[in-house]
Protein backbone atom coordinates (compact mmCIF):
# COMPACT_ATOMS: atom_id res chain seq x y z
CA UNK A 1 0.00 0.00 0.00
CA UNK A 2 1.15 3.33 -0.80
CA UNK A 3 1.23 5.95 2.09
CA UNK A 4 1.10 9.77 1.12
CA UNK A 5 2.24 13.20 3.30
CA UNK A 6 2.37 16.53 1.85
CA UNK A 7 2.91 20.07 2.25
CA UNK A 8 2.52 23.56 0.78
CA UNK A 9 4.79 26.43 1.50
CA UNK A 10 4.56 29.88 -0.92
CA UNK A 11 5.50 33.51 -0.14
CA UNK A 12 4.79 36.98 -1.59
CA UNK A 13 8.76 37.49 -2.23
CA UNK A 14 9.67 41.13 -3.00
CA UNK A 15 6.54 41.80 -5.06
CA UNK A 16 3.54 43.35 -3.73
CA UNK A 17 1.09 40.27 -4.41
CA UNK A 18 1.50 36.65 -4.66
CA UNK A 19 0.63 36.06 -8.15
CA UNK A 20 1.61 32.02 -7.80
CA UNK A 21 -1.19 29.21 -6.60
CA UNK A 22 -0.75 25.75 -5.43
CA UNK A 23 -3.22 23.13 -3.70
CA UNK A 24 -3.08 19.64 -3.15
CA UNK A 25 -6.12 17.18 -3.26
CA UNK A 26 -6.26 13.93 -1.92
CA UNK A 27 -8.40 11.51 -3.93
CA UNK A 28 -11.14 9.05 -2.62
CA UNK A 29 -9.60 5.73 -1.76
CA UNK A 30 -6.13 6.95 -1.69
CA UNK A 31 -3.80 9.11 -4.07
CA UNK A 32 -4.19 12.58 -4.59
CA UNK A 33 -3.01 14.94 -7.49
CA UNK A 34 -1.18 18.20 -6.56
CA UNK A 35 -0.96 21.08 -8.77
CA UNK A 36 1.67 24.57 -8.76
CA UNK A 37 1.31 27.62 -11.00
CA UNK A 38 2.64 30.89 -11.84
CA UNK A 39 0.73 33.51 -13.36
CA UNK A 40 1.80 36.52 -15.48
CA UNK A 41 0.07 39.67 -16.91
CA UNK A 42 0.57 42.11 -14.17
CA UNK A 43 -2.52 44.05 -13.08
CA UNK A 44 -3.70 41.39 -10.46
CA UNK A 45 -4.38 39.98 -13.54
CA UNK A 46 -1.70 36.78 -13.04
CA UNK A 47 -3.21 36.11 -9.62
CA UNK A 48 -6.65 35.37 -11.22
CA UNK A 49 -4.84 33.18 -13.80
CA UNK A 50 -2.62 31.10 -11.62
CA UNK A 51 -6.01 30.35 -9.05
CA UNK A 52 -8.21 29.40 -11.76
CA UNK A 53 -5.92 27.66 -13.53
CA UNK A 54 -4.87 25.22 -10.62
CA UNK A 55 -8.39 25.23 -9.20
CA UNK A 56 -9.82 23.88 -12.57
CA UNK A 57 -6.95 21.63 -13.03
CA UNK A 58 -7.18 19.86 -9.31
CA UNK A 59 -11.58 19.97 -9.94
CA UNK A 60 -11.66 17.97 -13.39
CA UNK A 61 -9.01 15.42 -11.96
CA UNK A 62 -11.31 15.09 -8.56
CA UNK A 63 -14.22 14.55 -10.49
CA UNK A 64 -12.74 12.70 -13.13
CA UNK A 65 -13.15 8.88 -13.41
CA UNK A 66 -9.47 7.95 -12.00
CA UNK A 67 -7.25 6.32 -14.16
CA UNK A 68 -3.84 8.26 -14.18
CA UNK A 69 -2.97 8.00 -18.02
CA UNK A 70 -1.53 10.88 -20.21
CA UNK A 71 -4.52 11.38 -21.74
CA UNK A 72 -6.30 12.64 -18.60
CA UNK A 73 -3.50 14.94 -17.11
CA UNK A 74 -3.16 15.92 -21.01
CA UNK A 75 -7.21 16.69 -20.51
CA UNK A 76 -6.93 18.39 -17.16
CA UNK A 77 -4.15 20.57 -18.55
CA UNK A 78 -6.35 21.43 -21.44
CA UNK A 79 -9.53 22.31 -19.21
CA UNK A 80 -6.80 24.86 -17.12
CA UNK A 81 -6.10 26.12 -20.27
CA UNK A 82 -9.59 26.83 -21.27
CA UNK A 83 -10.64 28.22 -18.15
CA UNK A 84 -7.75 30.97 -18.16
CA UNK A 85 -8.35 31.97 -21.91
CA UNK A 86 -12.43 32.39 -20.49
CA UNK A 87 -11.39 35.38 -18.11
CA UNK A 88 -9.21 37.25 -20.79
CA UNK A 89 -10.01 40.59 -22.32
CA UNK A 90 -8.34 42.62 -24.66
CA UNK A 91 -6.80 44.37 -21.64
CA UNK A 92 -5.96 41.57 -19.58
CA UNK A 93 -4.20 38.96 -21.17
CA UNK A 94 -3.39 36.87 -18.11
CA UNK A 95 -1.07 33.56 -18.50
CA UNK A 96 0.10 31.13 -15.83
CA UNK A 97 2.57 28.15 -15.84
CA UNK A 98 1.55 24.92 -14.47
CA UNK A 99 2.71 21.89 -12.62
CA UNK A 100 0.53 19.56 -12.26
CA UNK A 101 0.76 16.04 -10.48
CA UNK A 102 -1.08 12.99 -9.55
CA UNK A 103 -0.46 10.00 -7.87
CA UNK A 104 -3.15 6.73 -7.53
CA UNK A 105 -3.54 3.23 -8.43
CA UNK A 106 0.61 2.65 -7.63
CA UNK A 107 1.91 5.40 -9.64
CA UNK A 108 2.70 9.04 -10.30
CA UNK A 109 2.65 10.60 -13.74
CA UNK A 110 2.39 14.75 -14.35
CA UNK A 111 2.07 17.66 -16.59
CA UNK A 112 4.03 21.13 -16.88
CA UNK A 113 3.32 24.22 -19.01
CA UNK A 114 6.45 26.83 -18.46
CA UNK A 115 9.14 27.06 -15.96
CA UNK A 116 7.01 26.01 -12.85
CA UNK A 117 9.35 22.64 -12.32
CA UNK A 118 8.67 19.03 -11.09
CA UNK A 119 11.36 17.06 -9.56
CA UNK A 120 11.65 13.36 -8.80
CA UNK A 121 13.67 12.03 -5.99
CA UNK A 122 13.89 8.33 -5.64
CA UNK A 123 15.34 6.89 -1.88
CA UNK A 124 16.67 10.20 -1.77
CA UNK A 125 18.61 10.69 -4.54
CA UNK A 126 17.06 13.47 -7.71
CA UNK A 127 15.91 11.38 -10.51
CA UNK A 128 14.69 13.65 -12.75
CA UNK A 129 13.03 17.09 -13.47
CA UNK A 130 10.59 18.66 -16.23
CA UNK A 131 12.63 20.78 -18.60
CA UNK A 132 11.17 24.15 -18.88
CA UNK A 133 9.70 25.96 -21.71
CA UNK A 134 11.54 28.60 -21.88
CA UNK A 135 14.41 30.47 -23.98
CA UNK A 136 17.16 29.80 -21.66
CA UNK A 137 16.40 26.15 -21.51
CA UNK A 138 16.38 26.16 -25.67
CA UNK A 139 19.92 27.33 -25.06
CA UNK A 140 20.80 24.80 -23.18
CA UNK A 141 19.58 22.17 -25.49
CA UNK A 142 21.41 23.96 -28.42
CA UNK A 143 24.73 23.83 -26.59
CA UNK A 144 24.92 27.49 -26.30
CA UNK A 145 24.87 27.31 -22.22
CA UNK A 146 25.34 24.32 -19.63
CA UNK A 147 22.57 23.47 -17.46
CA UNK A 148 23.84 25.59 -14.35
CA UNK A 149 23.92 28.64 -16.42
CA UNK A 150 19.93 28.51 -16.67
CA UNK A 151 19.48 30.85 -13.22
CA UNK A 152 21.34 33.68 -14.34
CA UNK A 153 20.98 33.31 -18.14
CA UNK A 154 19.25 36.87 -19.25
CA UNK A 155 16.64 35.03 -21.34
CA UNK A 156 15.59 32.88 -18.32
CA UNK A 157 11.98 34.53 -17.72
CA UNK A 158 11.04 34.26 -21.58
CA UNK A 159 8.60 31.38 -21.35
CA UNK A 160 7.88 29.43 -25.05
CA UNK A 161 4.66 27.88 -23.43
CA UNK A 162 2.08 29.09 -21.05
CA UNK A 163 -1.63 28.77 -20.41
CA UNK A 164 -3.84 31.59 -22.05
CA UNK A 165 -1.19 31.72 -24.80
CA UNK A 166 -0.85 30.65 -28.31
CA UNK A 167 1.46 28.66 -27.85
CA UNK A 168 -0.52 26.32 -25.29
CA UNK A 169 1.20 22.94 -25.31
CA UNK A 170 1.22 20.64 -22.25
CA UNK A 171 3.76 17.80 -21.86
CA UNK A 172 3.03 14.82 -20.09
CA UNK A 173 5.28 12.77 -18.22
CA UNK A 174 5.74 9.26 -16.34
CA UNK A 175 4.47 6.54 -15.61
CA UNK A 176 6.85 6.39 -12.35
CA UNK A 177 5.85 3.16 -10.08
CA UNK A 178 6.02 3.42 -6.43
CA UNK A 179 6.72 -0.34 -5.76
CA UNK A 180 10.56 0.43 -4.81
CA UNK A 181 11.55 2.51 -1.70
CA UNK A 182 10.34 6.39 -0.92
CA UNK A 183 9.51 8.51 -3.54
CA UNK A 184 9.20 12.22 -3.01
CA UNK A 185 7.87 15.06 -5.48
CA UNK A 186 8.85 18.30 -5.60
CA UNK A 187 6.64 20.84 -7.39
CA UNK A 188 7.97 24.66 -7.64
CA UNK A 189 7.36 28.01 -9.37
CA UNK A 190 11.20 29.40 -10.37
CA UNK A 191 10.52 31.92 -7.75
CA UNK A 192 11.64 29.02 -6.03
CA UNK A 193 14.20 26.94 -7.88
CA UNK A 194 16.06 29.66 -8.53
CA UNK A 195 17.17 30.57 -5.42
CA UNK A 196 17.40 26.75 -4.03
CA UNK A 197 20.05 24.24 -6.15
CA UNK A 198 19.31 20.89 -6.81
CA UNK A 199 22.25 19.32 -5.01
CA UNK A 200 20.38 21.18 -1.53
CA UNK A 201 17.29 19.91 -2.32
CA UNK A 202 18.98 16.28 -1.72
CA UNK A 203 20.77 17.55 1.52
CA UNK A 204 18.02 19.02 2.37
CA UNK A 205 15.72 15.81 2.15
CA UNK A 206 18.16 13.58 3.95
CA UNK A 207 17.94 15.30 7.08
CA UNK A 208 14.49 15.94 7.56
CA UNK A 209 11.34 13.61 8.00
CA UNK A 210 8.19 15.24 6.71
CA UNK A 211 7.26 17.27 3.50
CA UNK A 212 6.94 20.45 5.68
CA UNK A 213 10.23 20.51 7.10
CA UNK A 214 12.11 19.74 3.98
CA UNK A 215 9.95 22.82 2.68
CA UNK A 216 11.25 25.05 5.53
CA UNK A 217 14.91 24.05 5.17
CA UNK A 218 14.62 24.66 1.78
CA UNK A 219 13.23 28.25 2.53
CA UNK A 220 15.45 29.48 4.89
CA UNK A 221 18.12 28.84 1.84
CA UNK A 222 15.61 31.29 -0.40
CA UNK A 223 15.34 33.99 2.18
CA UNK A 224 19.34 34.16 2.92
CA UNK A 225 19.82 34.29 -0.77
CA UNK A 226 16.98 36.20 -2.71
CA UNK A 227 17.05 40.11 -3.35
CA UNK A 228 14.89 42.73 -2.15
CA UNK A 229 12.66 42.39 -5.14
CA UNK A 230 12.80 38.63 -5.54
CA UNK A 231 9.84 36.93 -6.83
CA UNK A 232 6.93 35.34 -5.45
CA UNK A 233 8.00 31.51 -4.71
CA UNK A 234 5.71 28.27 -4.42
CA UNK A 235 6.43 24.71 -3.68
CA UNK A 236 4.45 21.78 -2.78
CA UNK A 237 5.90 18.93 -1.53
CA UNK A 238 4.94 14.49 -1.82
CA UNK A 239 6.40 12.01 0.04
CA UNK A 240 5.22 8.41 -1.16
CA UNK A 241 6.10 5.47 0.84
CA UNK A 242 5.32 1.64 -0.33
CA UNK A 243 4.23 -0.50 2.65
CA UNK A 244 2.62 -3.22 3.33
Amino acid sequence: MIHTAHAILTGQGGRRINEDWAGVTELPGGGLTAVVADGLGGHEGGQIASETAGKEFLRFLSSAALCPDAALLEKAAFRANEAVLDLQTQEYRMMSTLAGFMLTDRQARWVHVGDSRIYHFHNGILSGRTLDHSVSQMAVAMGMIDESQIRFHEDRSRLLRALGSDTFEPEVSGPVPLDRGYHSFLLCSDGFWEYVMEEEMEAALASCGTPGEWLSRMEKLLRERASANSDNYTAAAIFALDRP
